[in-house]
């Protein structure tokens, strides 16, 4: 995984530049998640490794998947990747170029899990308090997890902030047993 994301870098390095310069970056963004969950359909990924087909005719086939106009630098970095044979790595470069881009523009989506629906003003409370904490803009998805007794489980990237009574109890019993 952390090779595909090293091959990927690059491409979604110069995606986002482009996109920026041309100040297209929901465009870009909306094409490249597009594709790449086109590229990452399991049949999808086996038509990208057959040879007998041109690398170009691939990168035409899933631009025409997407129901978005695409542009000449559009069409230019997907013929690009094709000529790499990097078609494949459309997830990654979605995924990095994304990551910029809430870089840029200071936002974070989170992901929330609790044991009972949350109330619109919890979710507002939750937001602005990890607003502040993360000084970002902070989208919030919630879902429910029965499995949890009380408290919340917040996630965002890497980060994980474990307010449940289940990770308190857990915490608790490694610190008795140790």
């Amino acid at each position: 995984m952390a090779e595909l994301t090293t091959l990927a870098r690059p491409y979604a390095k110069a995606a986002f530049q482009n996109a920026q310069s041309q100040k297209q970056l929901a465009e870009w963004s909306d094409l490249l998640s597009g594709t790449g969950q086109i590229a990452a359909h399991k049949k999808i990924r086996q038509l990208l490794t057959n040879p007998g087909m041109a690398e170009l005719a691939k990168a035409d086939l899933i631009l025409d998947c997407v129901e978005q106009s695409t542009s000449d630098e559009m069409r230019n970095f997907f013929a690009i990747l094709a000529e790499n044979h990097r078609l494949a790595l459309l997830p990654e470069i979605a995924t990095l170029f994304n990551t910029y881009r809430a870089d840029l523009e200071r936002t974070v989506d989170i992901q929330v899990s609790a044991p009972f629906e949350l109330t619109d003003e919890q979710q507002q409370k939750l937001t602005q308090a990890l607003s502040t904490k993360l000084e970002r803009q902070v989208t919030l998805e919630t879902s429910l997890d029965k499995s949890l007794i009380g408290g919340v489980i917040v996630r965002t990237g890497d980060m994980v902030i474990d307010a449940s009574v289940r990770g308190k109890l857990t915490k608790l019993a490694e610190a008795l047993g140790s």
